[in-house]
């Protein structure tokens, strides 16, 4: 509605209520934990891994524009690498590194913060896609394009009372697992979305896309903490943060990686041109999901039983 009657811009403007009520119910509702002593602040590891991660999202950004040669794009990603990996050495000298790499040996936190990662990057770009389908390639208006997607919204917000039910049932492993392949096969379904797609048969495929992506957010979220002790907490807490919102950035940038690729000319490309491209995306982006069950399937059956069952939290290597 906002893009329809109003200016694109005022919808980052939404983030100064949302974000003031968000304020106020931690304010109200939140326990105040605090450390007894603070570790000091690793500004060498916050410039080093910071400038290499936003130099890589940015070589993902601008490498399906064509805007740079080849040989500064190597140049740059050459760069960022280097940058992450000189964190990575500092991260392991260091005392109080900004990220405790070292929490990848638990083998729940590595599974749920690495599998997080890769699944968000295939289903991160969704959000990227479906508009430029059904606005460009279907010739909806951005309202009918907003209504669209809204049945995700409903999806996953009528599933939450049923997580700890279906996570007590059939174990994170078994989740994260068969949740990924349906993901996939979602997107696979996306991609055959055309002129003559009922909207009916739309709607309910995005309704059932965003329950089983609540589901996976859900499991993913609290398999990450299920054998980290209180003093962990809050170390996992940013790696975990961190890794989510680096996924959701290279996901948008891998789709519109992906599209650059598939629908070369994407501002002069007809209806004709865009919704094979678009569907080329999201079936490159369902296999990148797909592939991203080898990580969960590392699981064993009994992990993460503690949270689904609200046990006592324990800590296992």
């Amino acid at each position: 509605m906002i893009v329809a009657y109003l200016h694109w811009r005022i919808i980052f403007f939404l983030n100064i209520p949302i974000g003031i009520a968000g304020l106020l119910l931690v304010y109200l509702h939140l326990p105040d934990y605090c450390e007894e002593k603070n570790n000091p602040l690793d500004i060498v590891g916050l410039i080093l891994f910071g400038s290499g991660i936003g130099l890589l999202s940015y070589v993902l950004e601008i490498f399906g524009e064509h805007t740079l040669s080849a040989i500064k794009i190597s140049g740059l990603l050459t760069l960022s690498l280097c940058l992450i990996a000189a964190y990575g050495i500092h991260a392991v000298r260091n005392k109080f590194p900004l990220l405790q790499l070292g929490l990848f040996r638990i083998r729940t936190f590595r599974a749920a913060v690495s599998g997080s990662f890769f699944t968000r990057i295939g289903i991160g770009g969704v959000p990227f896609l479906l508009p430029l389908l059904y606005q460009v390639g279907l010739g909806f208006t951005p309202i009918q394009s907003g209504l669209l997607i809204m049945p995700q919204a409903v999806g996953a917000m009528s599933t939450k009372f049923l997580m700890t039910r279906i996570l007590t049932r059939f174990g994170y492993r078994g989740i994260l697992v068969s949740n990924t392949l349906i993901l996939g096969v979602l997107l696979f379904l996306f991609a055959t979305i055309g002129l003559h797609t009922p909207v009916w048969l739309i709607a309910v495929q995005a309704f059932s896309y965003g329950a089983f992506t609540s589901l996976q957010y859900t499991s993913m979220n609290t398999l990450a903490y299920a054998d980290l002790s209180e003093e962990q907490t809050s170390n996992g807490s940013s790696i975990a943060s961190t890794m989510q919102q680096l996924s959701i950035s290279f996901g948008v940038a891998t789709a519109g990686l992906a599209t650059a690729l598939f629908v070369p000319d994407r501002s002069h490309a007809s209806a004709a041109e865009m919704i094979p491209g678009v569907h080329k995306a999201l079936l490159f982006l369902g296999v990148l999901t797909i592939l991203s069950t080898i990580v969960f399937r590392r699981l064993r059956s009994g992990d993460g039983n503690n949270v689904s069952q609200q046990k006592v939290l324990h800590h296992a290597g």
